[in-house]
């Protein structure tokens, strides 16, 4: 069994978290944000894995990103998804 992994929150980060509920912002992003709330609030990452349907070790993965990046943590890293396989040159010829 893994150790408890527990964040804590400053009533700041708590209501900047509780924002993005309603930004316009990617599902993902939403996501993320709320499975650090609930860690906040006392959820274990077990509890919280069963409520998204994720793996426990998707919220740990979660979990450490918010510890060491903050709220920059909560955003797909820049490259990620496909690329596209056209260039313009391809498409004018």
């Amino acid at each position: 069994m893994a150790a408890r992994l527990r964040v804590f929150l400053t009533q700041q980060q708590d209501n900047t978290l509780l924002e993005l509920r309603i930004a316009e912002v990617p599902q993902k992003v939403k996501d993320r944000a709320e499975v650090i709330r609930l860690n906040a609030h006392g959820w274990y990452v077990e509890k919280i894995a069963a409520h998204f349907k994720w793996t426990p070790q998707i919220v740990r993965e979660v979990l450490h990103k918010w510890s060491h990046l903050g709220r920059e943590g909560l955003w797909e890293s820049p490259g990620r998804g496909a690329k596209p396989k056209w260039k313009e040159s391809d498409i004018e010829f």
